[in-house]
């Protein structure tokens, strides 16, 4: 009787069955690994044959086509425990099991820090500038002193808050449903609205979570708000700020720079124009991509493929 099948998607760094220990499946599953990410016109045939699906992140979106596409697919993991390119209304439909796993309560927030220390200290121009033969081709900004603006104090806010606080930072926060209480817990002012958070920061760092309420919540109106010297900063979701604004903001010089991780389309095509703005420091989405969260991440996949596999599936989503 043949094996189930189980395909690893956007395996982009070949490190999937080397992040964790994958044996307990072994004469339970076939195990295929995909490197690269399938184009929607790819997918289904990609995917054929296959029950057993582990995603990484958002890379590859699951909409209602594609369970209908898949009829042999019964389970679906996820690495974190929420995916919003998983439509988990029409996965139950199709009688497809969704699991979740844990993560990393850390690696985007250091990321997030990468970045502002990358743009106040003009770090990439500066090494680039030292290969050429350069010597010292700008002028830093230290941080001490200066106001943080976090657009959203959760979690992974609320330790960009720590860190800024421990670097002398004065810290403002705003979301649309921040409370003063919450904001002092979390060790931030609670601002007025999210136009004093922008007019009134020197770095502005987006900490929500993608939804029909925040998705280009970050317009034109609000980065024209930000200060001439500002820098602004996204590892949360693309989508939260208006992209065309955000180009036009770069090009035209509204304040200083911005560092991004994230994008309205992943990956981005080589020609995109984020790529090649002198004043954007782009990185492509490795807020989550650390030793430490692969290990957590498939180490959890291979649990939840075995719970269901057990009949007893855990981290179920939806």
């Amino acid at each position: 009787m043949a094996l189930p099948r189980c395909a690893i998607l956007d395996d982009y760094q070949n490190v999937a069955l080397t992040s964790t220990d994958w044996s307990p499946l072994a004469g339970r599953l076939e195990l295929d690994r995909f490197d690269r990410a399938l184009a929607a016109d790819e997918l289904v045939d990609a995917l054929r044959g296959h029950q057993v699906v582990v995603a990484m992140r958002e890379r590859t979106p699951f909409p209602a086509a594609v369970f209908d596409a898949l009829p042999e697919l019964r389970l679906l993991v996820t690495t974190g425990m929420r995916n919003a390119s998983i439509d988990l209304a029409a996965a139950a439909a199709h009688g497809v099991t969704v699991c979740g796993t844990r993560g990393s309560s850390t690696a985007t927030a250091e990321l997030t820090w990468a970045l502002i220390f990358g743009l106040a200290r003009n770090l990439v121009d500066e090494a680039n500038g030292m290969r050429a033969g350069d010597w010292q081709r700008g002028i830093g900004l230290e941080l001490r002193g200066r106001t943080l603006g976090l657009l959203g104090l959760g979690r992974l806010g609320s330790a960009v808050a720590a860190a800024g606080q421990a670097f002398g930072m004065d810290v403002l926060a705003w979301s649309p449903h921040l409370t003063p209480e919450r904001a002092a817990a979390g060790g931030a002012r609670l601002a007025a609205d999210a136009t004093e958070l922008f007019a009134g920061s020197d770095v502005v760092s987006i900490h929500l979570v993608l939804s029909d309420a925040t998705r280009g919540l970050v317009d034109e109106r609000l980065l024209r708000a930000m200060r001439p010297t500002g820098y602004l900063v996204n590892t949360s979701r693309g989508p939260i700020v208006d992209r065309t604004a955000l180009v036009r903001a770069m090009r035209e010089g509204w304040f200083a720079g911005a560092g991004l991780d994230v994008y309205d389309v992943e990956p981005l095509t080589a020609d995109d124009e984020l790529r090649r703005l002198p004043n954007v420091l782009a990185t492509p989405h490795i807020g989550y991509v650390t030793r430490e969260a692969y290990a957590t991440f498939y180490g959890d996949a291979v649990a939840d493929v075995l719970g269901w596999l057990d009949g007893e599936p855990v981290r179920v989503l939806g």
